[in-house]
């Protein structure tokens, strides 16, 4: 079961068990409060937790969203929670990959 912690602009970002799920259209107007929105609720991770980010639901490709990306990475880190795997969108995938982050995130792989 998911919990709903944000929505704004078309946005949502949901929390189940496993991880974080962001769908929409990620624009620097929503970043700020999708990033803090996550990062609250990986502080409530237990530390040593495998979880998952899910952004293939991103589909429009965005600087923005890469961002948030990075600062969850960041907060995950801090907190001793481990990043077990990134679901991106085409999109937002080659736009990781353009910005040579794809070695720095565990990505799903293609099926």
């Amino acid at each position: 079961m998911s919990q709903q912690l944000l929505e704004r602009g078309g946005v949502q970002l949901s929390a189940a068990p496993e991880g974080l799920a962001v769908r929409g259209n990620v624009d620097f107007e929503v970043a700020a409060a999708l990033a803090e929105a996550g990062a609250e609720w990986l502080a409530t991770r237990p530390a040593g937790t495998h979880i998952l980010l899910d952004l293939h639901g991103v589909e429009r490709v965005s600087s923005a969203a890469l961002s948030v990306l990075l600062e969850w990475t960041r907060r995950s880190r801090a907190a001793d929670v481990t990043i077990r795997e990134v679901r991106l969108s085409l999109p937002l995938e080659r736009l990781t990959r353009v910005a040579g982050l794809d070695d720095l995130l565990p990505l799903a792989a293609r099926a």
